[in-house]
């Protein structure tokens, strides 16, 4: 009997336990599979799109952290989230204000995305010292729009949107604000603790923008483990290779610092508000090109290729394979 390591499930172990004890049917056109975003199960003239994820590493806004990424999940999948529910699990000690304040930046996370706050459970548990929070989110989709991760194409290029390692700026800011404060200007920590909001961790707008785009294949939205674990889930998943221009990858300044602060790869930590876009070469200007015009930076940064030419990374003029970070880089800080 193995000891699970702290982070992301390894993916030899999750695909083992997926094949063996989740399955599909008729309705399931998207069901449990490495790199999917959501499950998607067919309602009639559309479908309903399904995800839940939790929030665990932060303390700070974390209704809105929860609300977000759920609601990514919906997007990256060519949907509209719609409905959302949440377990909240107060650890003892907590007051009902300390609880109100959950409640409140869901319903405004919530009302900012047009979504309704509709149901959940609520607790005080000793199993937990800080908060845990786990959001279930509903979307619907148009049968023309979906745009699962294994929709990528050999060819296609691949482009991401904004800069990497969005959501863990805002995190380290954030969480590590009192230490970072002594050692780094005023101004500089409030630009990055205000990451949360600008340029954001959600990519709804972003997936609104590309997913009825000609030539856009798939979507996928990058969280735990970075921006090089989202590439190469998308690459698994579309059962291709892919090579990466690691050094066309925007990182902003207030990221870079962050992260070579505390020995952080910026590819390799949370990556919530940036979008991974399968897209066929013919159609990359004209992608790239919308997002502009809606004010959201994207670039292109690789190339899916054939699975037989495996996955491999350039950073600094020098080619390497493509590394999955199992483990999450903020592990560095958070333990």
């Amino acid at each position: 009997m193995a000891e699970l390591p702290v982070g992301k499930i390894h993916m030899e172990v999750l695909e083992k336990l997926l094949l063996s004890y989740t399955r599909s049917n008729g309705r399931v056109v998207v069901g449990a599979g490495i790199g999917e975003d959501a499950a998607v199960i067919e309602m009639g003239d559309g479908y309903l799109i399904a995800k839940t994820d939790p929030i665990t590493c932060v303390t700070d806004e974390v209704g809105h952290y929860l609300v977000n990424i759920n609601a990514n999940d919906i997007a990256a999948m060519g949907g509209t989230p719609r409905w959302f529910l949440a377990t909240i699990l107060m650890p003892e000690g907590s007051s009902d204000e300390d609880l109100e304040n959950i409640f409140a930046q869901i319903s405004a996370s919530c009302f900012d995305l047009g979504i309704i706050y509709c149901g959940g459970h609520t607790e005080v548990t000793t199993g937990v010292e800080n908060p845990i929070v786990v959001g279930q989110m509903l979307g619907e989709a148009k049968k023309n729009e979906l745009k699962p991760t294994t929709g990528a194409q050999c060819g296609d290029d691949l482009v991401i949107t904004k800069t990497a390692a969005i959501e863990a700026t805002a995190i380290i800011a954030r969480e590590r604000y009192e230490e970072l404060r002594d050692v780094m200007p005023e101004e500089f920590l409030q630009r990055a603790r205000n990451y949360l909001y600008d340029p954001g961790i959600s990519v709804v707008r972003d997936s609104l923008v590309v997913k009825n785009c000609e030539g856009v294949h798939a979507l996928h939205d990058p969280t735990e483990g970075g921006i090089a674990t989202g590439i190469y889930e998308m690459a698994l998943a579309s059962n291709l290779g892919v090579q990466v221009l690691g050094d066309e990858i925007p990182v902003s300044e207030e990221t870079r610092i962050l992260c070579s602060y505390f020995d952080v790869d910026p590819l390799g930590t949370f990556a919530s508000g940036s979008l991974l876009i399968a897209v066929s070469p013919s159609a990359t200007g004209e992608v790239i090109r919308k997002l502009a015009e809606a004010d959201i930076a994207a670039k292109k940064v690789g190339e899916l290729v054939e699975r037989e030419r495996g996955m491999w990374i350039t950073r600094d003029a020098e080619l390497s394979p493509l590394i999955v970070f199992h483990q999450d880089e903020l592990s560095r800080i958070f333990g």
